[in-house]
């Protein structure tokens, strides 16, 4: 799907505070997000990044400020939310078709009844991220890389035109990494919204056109090359950060 003309998919966070139990899980979030864009959420554990997920998904409740979904990003099923590792039950007796033909339900209804266009979706999605030939293996019998491409390609038979990526990286060794972010820059390249959550600062310029840094509050939003100063890392990460900021080569950081 192309969105280079006509109801290009965009997000615009306005203010955005959560607050659960009392707890402030996020203060005044802002930020905007153009189609073509592959956008790395960063920060250390409890610093919001699921909880600003949910938020964009509308399935946690915003007690402050707004999220905007514009243009083809508005539309039923046009976002897809791709949680982390454990909070998926493994034990599903699902195949990787089984998963993607989900996305045509999720994408016409529960009650629409599959045919032949909903198999064939499947297919070529499956092709996209190289699964077709795993198409019957049971979810359980997948690496962790190839279950990510999976989720992938049920977003993709959902027709999604937002994708949002919660840990993809987790459990997943370095080459499957390589691949599932070809995958997300192609996606980036049709004119998709891809965000991706990671606590994996390395490469993070070479893989990602912006950076959101996140730690209850927006710490820096930009380009990664330009984002990560000492004070930025300090400011995510205390001391430690500091450190990675005086040895960032190879890491996608840089001292101020």
């Amino acid at each position: 799907m192309d969105y280079s003309t006509g109801q290009a998919p965009g997000i615009v966070a306005s203010s955005v505070s959560v607050e659960i139990g009392g707890y402030k899980a996020l203060t005044g979030v802002d930020f905007e997000v153009g189609a073509g864009t592959l956008m790395g959420v960063v920060g250390p554990n409890g610093a919001g990044k699921s909880t600003l997920f949910g938020a964009l998904a509308g399935t946690v409740p915003v007690t402050g400020g707004s999220v905007t979904l514009l243009g083809d990003g508005a539309r039923r099923g046009a976002l897809a939310y791709v949680p982390q590792r454990d909070r998926v039950n493994w034990r599903f007796p699902a195949t990787a078709l089984d998963v993607v033909m989900m996305g045509r339900c999720l994408n016409a209804g529960l009650l629409h009844s599959l045919g032949r266009r909903d198999r064939e979706m499947a297919r070529r999605c499956l092709e996209r991220v190289g699964l077709w030939d795993r198409r019957d293996a049971l979810m359980v019998e997948l690496s962790g890389g190839q279950r990510q491409r999976v989720f992938v390609a049920r977003a993709l038979a959902q027709e999604a035109a937002i994708l949002l990526l919660d840990e993809a990286f987790s459990g997943v060794d370095v080459g499957a990494q390589e691949g599932l972010v070809r995958v997300l820059q192609s996606l980036r390249d049709d004119g998709r919204i891809v965000l991706l959550a990671t606590h994996d600062l390395s490469n993070l310029a070479r893989r990602f056109d912006q950076v959101l840094c996140l730690n209850r509050h927006v710490c820096a939003y930009g380009p990664p090359d330009e984002i990560f100063t000492s004070e930025v890392l300090e400011e995510l990460y205390g001391a430690h950060g500091v450190e990675f900021a005086r040895d960032p080569a190879g890491h996608g950081g840089r001292a101020s």
